[in-house]
């Protein structure tokens, strides 16, 4: 939980500063400031949650007397009417707070939902989903700790964690007249030692290129399943395989049964749908409980 928490703090600051909280001109008009309340975070739509830390930031970052109290946990599958979580404080604290706190739990619920849909559907074929770079700008730590709540891998975090030899790479090295294996030669020379090489290939001839050039991973890109499955053998016991390129729910059990190791999908985080949450806040009558 510490690496999800790590730099939240910022982030939610940011985004409470962007929604103008210290100046919502319709609950400053609205409710006294001595008003207190409840909420309760309702899912509409069944799915699995993350994000409940983040939310909890958000209330505690407007107002530290806000109680927030978790009832379920991130990674947790739930069910249409499940309450995830419930709030009470100032009226006007939760109604400040709202807003941000269902964008952060929305978003990273849907994406946590979505990866889980994709590894069901490749249970038992031994392929691994994991995630891609193509994440919202600033939200890559939350997104992808949402991909391992819905039981995902993340590939790599950022540029600096493997070396991967994509198309236009190879595009600038062949235009010098150097092959794959010329570039496997200069990212092993050049890049910390131990680091992961891969390679992305298009075609079982690039798949044997990359093999005997020595990488850990070749990623498959856009390839048909037959060519697939003849890249897998070529690499099998040499290098670990990745498929890649507009695999779809309806597509990647397909793509799993061919042998793959690995099936990256940029879907996950680019494209993935907010789970349906709302928060229902009622203001407490004279006499409840604070």
């Amino acid at each position: 939980m510490s690496e999800l928490l790590e730099g939240v703090k910022d982030l939610v600051r940011r985004a409470l500063d962007e929604d103008a909280v210290e100046a919502d001109v319709t609950t400053q008009s609205l409710v006294g400031a001595s008003e207190t309340g409840a909420g309760a975070f309702l899912v509409k739509a069944g799915g699995v949650l993350a994000g409940l830390p983040v939310a909890e930031a958000v209330f505690h970052t407007v107002d530290p007397s806000v109680a927030f109290q978790a009832r379920a946990a991130d990674g947790q599958r739930v069910r249409r009417r499940h309450v995830a979580a419930t709030v009470e404080g100032p009226l006007v604290s939760l109604l400040a707070g709202e807003r941000v706190a269902l964008n952060f739990l929305q978003r990273l619920s849907g994406i946590a939902t979505l990866t889980a849909r994709y590894v069901r559907a490749v249970r038992g074929t031994g392929a691994e989903i994991l995630d891609t770079r193509k994440t919202t700008p600033g939200l890559r730590r939350l997104e992808k700790y949402a991909v391992r709540m819905g039981g995902g891998r993340n590939h790599r975090m950022d540029l600096s964690d493997a070396v991967l030899i994509k198309d236009n790479h190879l595009a600038a090295i062949r235009a010098q007249g150097l092959t794959i294996k010329d570039a496997v030669w200069r990212a092993r020379s050049q890049a910390p030692p131990g680091i992961t090489v891969e390679v992305e290939v298009t075609s079982v001839d690039e798949t044997r290129e990359a093999v005997d050039a020595g990488v850990d991973v070749v990623l498959l890109d856009n390839m048909g399943l037959d060519a697939m499955r003849r890249a897998v053998l070529a690499a099998r016991g040499k290098a670990r395989t990745e498929a890649s390129g507009g695999i779809t729910l309806s597509t990647v059990r397909a793509v799993a049964e061919t042998g793959v190791d690995f099936i990256s999908v940029g879907a996950l985080t680019h494209s993935a749908k907010a789970l349906d949450i709302s928060l229902e806040i009622e203001g407490h009558t004279e006499g409840m409980a604070a």
